[in-house]
């Protein structure tokens, strides 16, 4: 089975390609190689320095980059190098030797209040997951080694976890004054140290991969699919900003009924549901006419 999947990503300077991969390669650490004997400890790196065009490799989280030599064009050879990195790792090729010295990179983690009062948003200066979770209790974070470490503290009621941050929902048994320092110090730690912050099968076992989430997609109504690109487009990228997601559940063609479901700082927030259900409803309600009369919103 291929669990691995790779896409191209461009970036802003022209001689380098990131190729991204649906899960982590190296535990949170960075490496840089500048030639084929500068990459000794790296498998994978020094593969591709036998291709003639291949400058410089940085492996880091879930991507490589790769600066190329003007001797090519990435457009020519980019799709060709993509399928070389995706074989060689569901052929169980080995990224980093263990002994390697990762290029250090400090890790820092911020905090940031939402419009939920119960929910902190722990932000960190790099990606830590490749799909989104939400976890409610310690039995429900099995999947996750950073979560369930977190509910060992008596005051966390429930972990969110998207790109680069961590939303925490407290109990009201304790103020995010007396919390704040110790949660941000210990998530920054977590991740510092290189520890999982969600297993390696997690996304693929919650049904969260990209191929399953677009299996999922495919599978639906025209009207659905509509309704999920004016979500994505329009409200997840506010909602993501204030430490939450909004998902869509399910669309009723007879009563023009759409369910979304509210997770990490939207769930349970005193205002936001109000909000983003008539937000929502509003929006649906004007760019699909006659298509959506409602929209039930439930909290995750």
């Amino acid at each position: 089975m291929n669990t691995f999947k790779v896409s191209v990503q461009e970036t802003s300077n022209n001689a380098i390609i990131k190729f991204e991969i649906n899960a982590f390669i190296t535990k949170h650490q960075s490496f840089e190689f500048n030639n084929i004997d500068d990459a000794k400890q790296s498998p994978l790196a020094q593969q591709l320095f036998y291709l003639p065009f291949v400058k410089k490799v940085y492996i880091s989280g879930n991507f490589i980059a790769v600066e190329r030599y003007n001797i090519v064009e990435w457009h020519e050879v980019q799709d060709e190098v993509a399928e070389q990195i995706e074989a060689y790792l569901n052929d169980g090729g080995i990224v980093i030797e263990e002994t390697a010295q990762a290029k250090k990179v400090p890790v820092t983690v911020y905090a940031e209040s939402t419009p939920n009062p119960s929910v902190m948003k722990f932000v960190a200066n790099k990606k830590i997951v490749t799909a989104l979770f939400e976890f409610t209790s310690i039995d429900d974070a099995k999947l996750s080694p950073l979560a369930t470490e977190l509910f060992h503290f008596p005051f966390v009621k429930s972990v969110f976890i998207d790109e680069n941050y961590v939303s925490i929902t407290k109990y009201n048994m304790a103020e995010w004054q007396d919390i704040t320092i110790e949660l941000r110090e210990f998530i920054r730690s977590y991740i510092e140290n290189g520890k999982d912050v969600v297993l390696p099968h997690a996304a693929e076992t919650l049904k969260k991969s990209t191929k399953q989430l677009d299996s999922q997609y495919e599978s639906l109504d025209d009207t659905s699919k509509e309704i999920i690109n004016i979500l994505e487009e329009y409200v997840k990228p506010a909602v993501a900003s204030d430490g939450g997601n909004i998902q869509f559940i399910s669309y009723d063609a007879e009563s023009k009924n759409v369910s979304v479901l509210l997770q990490g700082a939207c769930s349970g927030c005193p205002s936001s549901t109000y909000t983003l259900k008539s937000g929502i409803e509003n929006m649906l309600k004007e760019m699909m006419k006659g298509k959506v009369e409602t929209v039930e919103a439930i909290n995750g």
